[in-house]
């Protein structure tokens, strides 16, 4: 049997794709879709080390799909059925119908329609990317991989928020949280550098990038995350204001004659780093750091203290913590920002070497706290297409063993 898995991930404007074996990781092939439904359009093939670009208009993501399987067609490799174990998909939110993933059939596909309102910019692009894949490839199992599923453990207390019942039971106001693919890969990879099992293992994981995100983890299991209903609470993000008093949407309504529409774009896309800075790539905002600019200075000091203020509550939420891994773009590729955040904790019994800290690889997994440190600190890459990878080919083979369909 074939383990090779297409993975999919469908945004608003853009299909990103990855070929991969969904137990050794291996890709075989990547690509994108950029500027679905614009004047100008972008298509990227990758395969055996070479980029085939096409430049053209995209009209919607049939159009997309259809392109990427002409792009396999052209240059390779196969994508039949017989070369596909499944097509896995990255679905933003799967509310609490869903804590593992699921073969996509009609009652799937409803059930995420009921669920739009709950993420309306990702959800419709992530339908829309499931029924044409099961178009264009019917028989080939379809499996949806949800950012909110790892949450799903969350006790109760953790996910509940203190308002009134109707917005509970009859709204479906509650912590969700996200990032879940990439908790899922980097807390399996955590345990295996200390040389633990899963299930034995406790850690505050920092995915750190332009969303950022901190999770505790209880062996293997999300007990509390920092996102929340939406992807805009916890921590300060790359445009996203993270925490802030929910009072001061009333203030700016009364004050300014703002709408809600105003006041969500301005919290999602024109705060955070950049509402601080002017920049929300972190590179940049380093260098002007380092070149004295005091605005950047700020940003990234607020950015690294409510790192710091999450794991000091994530430490209390779990009693014990065997490791701090930090994940992402800036939770991989930072180092001043780990500093910030991780430095000064010896009497959490977590301590960084500054030599290890900086010298970090670009792509490899490392361990930056000093020898002796009762709480390891580890710089872990993720991986989420292969994590989707892998959990759609464990849902099909759970599946064929059953005698599923």
């Amino acid at each position: 049997m074939t383990t090779q898995v297409l993975v999919l991930n469908a945004g608003s404007s853009s299909l990103k794709y990855r070929l991969l074996d969904g137990i050794t990781g291996v890709a075989e092939a990547t690509g994108s879709v950029e500027r679905i439904g614009e004047e100008s359009g972008r298509l990227t093939h990758s395969v055996d080390g070479r980029a085939h670009v096409e430049e053209r208009p995209v009209a919607d993501f049939e159009d997309a799909l259809r392109s990427t399987v002409e792009a396999f067609r052209q240059h390779g490799p196969a994508i039949d059925r017989d070369a596909l174990a499944a097509v896995g998909h990255r679905v933003v939110h799967g509310g609490s119908s869903f804590s593992e993933p699921a073969v996509v059939d009609d009652r799937v596909l409803a059930t995420l329609e009921d669920l739009v309102p709950l993420a309306p910019l990702h959800n419709p692009a992530n339908l829309e990317g499931l029924r044409v894949a099961r178009e264009l490839f019917p028989d080939v199992p379809q499996v949806a991989v949800f950012d909110t599923a790892f949450h799903q453990t969350m006790p109760e207390h953790a996910y509940t928020y203190a308002v009134p019942v109707a917005w509970r039971d009859e709204h479906r106001v509650r912590r969700y949280g996200f990032h879940g693919t990439s908790y899922a890969f980097v807390s399996r990879r955590a345990a295996e550098m200390l040389g633990r099992t899963v299930e034995d293992t406790n850690l505050i994981v920092l995915h750190l990038g332009n969303g950022a995100s901190a999770a505790a983890i209880r062996g293997g299991r999300s007990i509390d995350t920092s996102m929340g209903f939406t992807p805009l609470e916890g921590l300060v993000m790359g445009t996203r204001s993270g925490d802030i008093d929910p009072a001061i949407l009333g203030h700016l309504q009364r004050t300014l004659g703002w709408s809600l529409e105003d006041i969500d774009r301005a919290l999602t896309r024109e705060s955070g780093v950049l509402g601080l800075s002017g920049v929300n790539d972190f590179r940049v905002l380093e260098q002007r750091r380092e070149d004295g600019d005091a605005a950047a200075a700020l940003a990234f000091d607020v950015f690294a203290y409510r790192v710091r203020k999450y794991v000091g509550a994530y430490y209390a939420a779990l009693g014990e913590v065997h490791a701090v891994v930090c994940t992402g773009g800036v939770g991989q590729y930072s180092p001043d920002v780990r500093a910030a955040a991780l430095g000064g904790l010896d009497r959490l019994g977590i301590v960084l070497d500054p030599e290890r800290n900086v010298a970090v690889g670009r792509k490899e997994a490392a361990t930056v706290s000093a020898d002796g440190s009762d709480v390891a600190v580890l710089v872990v890459p993720t991986n989420e297409e292969w994590e989707i990878a892998r959990q759609a080919l464990a849902v099909v083979g759970e599946q064929d063993a059953s005698g599923g369909e």
